[in-house]
């Protein structure tokens, strides 16, 4: 009798505390919780049920009460795996499963009160000529909700055999005593078994919901990737001598960026991630050219003072329209990131580029490791208004500028590597 009433005591807690938890978490719809709230409340009433029934309490006089919580009992337990089903959003499963098991509910409701299935005497309950009835349905149900298991792991792609296999064995080590020697331990099984259905479910739905966020970042990206690409492409189109520019500049920057990594310099702010989004953003920073007219930028020969003031805007312009564009597409650190690139790669160490004015460290370190490459590869192409320069002649030039120009640290770096350089510019 201290075993029943400790185990009744134990699953009926289990039971409550699983409902608060589906009461309280926010994963599920309305119908699911309703379904577990369902199914976890009919398992402490089957288990509570059972206790009444053979807490070696029992007393003649109380025949009728118990007769009606056995049939309701009996009737209820093979439909614990039809609410599971609808709690793991199988609501077809569920259905059909309630149509055959209605039969069982019949079968208890005209078979019991002739003792066919069970009875009560003087003694108290026994099993009727054709209890088997039950133990076959109860039998079934418990091979559906496993069968259904099987069916949520194939569903969300991830079948778990361990969980599954241990929901299994928990489930036999309840019926065999309860069917062989007639302890009833069932409902701790199925109320254990319960709780790792329900844990196991919110696994898969979050590994579920896990990948389709991976899937929605992966189309963001991709989002990104072609925005990035067509605008610098439309810069690009638009200044037909400086064809490869932005193929060459992310490929210099990656360098650039690689080789500080290597050698821990900005070891707090270089890493993998950095040296990717430098590399997919480098494309970006000459983007707002877009507002420059055509008659500047491809113009022959130096331009006035008036013209070079109009030029300066681009830079000003390139953080407000890579803003514009990604904005939504991406966060805000990525956003600002690209934004740097485009606004800041013509500020000078010393204090004296544009927009801004910016001086040493204020300056973004992605526009400090951008000047250098945009610079040199400018130095080393042909453009509209001048002729290209030899590369040794370019180390030169961004070596003389160290400290005025470029940041000193980087230049060093820079100059460090400069085969990796030329051979970009050959290959590209």
């Amino acid at each position: 009798m201290t075993y029943y009433m400790c185990a009744t005591i134990i699953i009926v807690l289990l039971m409550i505390t699983m409902i608060l938890h589906v009461i309280r978490y926010s994963g599920f719809t309305k119908t699911q919780k309703t379904w577990y709230i369902s199914t976890f409340s009919c398992i402490a009433f089957c288990a509570l049920c059972e206790f009444a029934v053979h807490s070696g309490y029992y007393n003649i006089k109380f025949k009728i009460p118990l007769i009606i919580l056995t049939i309701l009992q009996f009737s209820i337990s093979p439909l614990l795996s039809v609410f599971f089903s609808g709690a793991l959003g199988m609501y077809k499963e569920a259905r059909r499963g309630f149509y055959f098991f209605s039969i069982n509910i019949v079968a208890e409701s005209v078979l019991a009160p002739f003792g066919l299935i069970f009875f009560f005497d003087e003694a108290g309950y026994h099993r009727g000529d054709l209890f088997i009835i039950y133990e076959v349905f109860y039998f079934i149900g418990l091979l559906y909700l496993i069968i259904d298991m099987c069916f949520v792991g194939k569903r969300f792609r991830h079948r778990d055999l361990i969980t599954i296999i241990m929901i299994l064995f928990l489930l036999i080590f309840g019926i065999i005593p309860m069917t062989i020697d007639k302890i009833h331990i069932a409902y701790l099984s199925i109320g254990i078994c319960s709780a790792l259905c329900y844990i196991y479910y919110n696994d898969l739905v979050q590994q579920d919901i896990k990948d389709d966020l991976v899937a929605n970042q992966n189309k963001i990206f991709e989002m990104q990737t072609h925005t990035i690409s067509g605008l610098a492409n439309l810069i690009e189109n638009r200044d037909t001598e400086t064809g490869g520019h932005v193929a060459r500049t992310s490929e210099y920057v990656k360098i650039l960026a690689t080789d500080c990594k290597n050698k821990g310099l900005f070891s707090d702010i270089i890493d993998d991630n950095y040296i990717y989004s430098l590399y997919k953003l480098a494309p970006l920073h000459d983007v707002g050219k877009i507002v420059v007219s055509d008659t500047l930028l491809k113009k022959p020969g130096k331009l006035t003072a008036e013209e070079y003031e109009e030029m300066k805007k681009h830079a000003t312009f390139g953080g407000e329209v890579v803003k514009e564009i990604l904005t939504g597409v991406t966060d805000e650190d990525y956003l600002k990131f690209a934004s740097d690139i485009a606004t800041y790669h013509h500020e000078r160490f010393d204090g004296s580029g544009y927009p801004n004015k910016l001086k040493g460290d204020e300056i973004p370190l992605n526009a400090r490791i951008m000047a250098i490459a945009d610079v040199f590869d400018a130095l080393i192409s042909k453009r509209c208004y001048k002729e290209a320069i030899p590369i040794e002649e370019a180390f030169e030039i961004i070596k003389e500028e160290s400290g005025t120009h470029f940041d000193p640290r980087l230049v060093d770096v820079f100059l460090s590597d400069k085969e990796k350089y030329v051979e970009i510019f050959k290959l590209k």
